[in-house]
């Protein structure tokens, strides 16, 4: 893991198309502004398995029901 520090205002670039922002600090919150192409899916990591696990049972052959 690459752990960096920044001030307000500076900016991280991940490969071509994505940059972090950090926009403002209080407390023990970094508030941060993320800019990625609209392909690209950012979800909080708390949501992550939720997201996963409706994807899957999504993908999911539907049983159908014969009358």
């Amino acid at each position: 893991m690459l752990v960096l520090s920044r001030k307000v205002g500076d900016r991280i670039h991940i490969g071509p198309d994505v940059a972090i922002t950090i926009v403002k600090l209080s407390g023990g919150t970094v508030r941060i502004g993320v800019e990625a192409p609209p392909h690209m899916a950012i979800v909080r990591d708390e949501l992550k398995e939720d997201i996963e696990r409706e994807m899957n049972a999504a993908s999911q052959p539907v049983n159908q029901i014969s009358s």
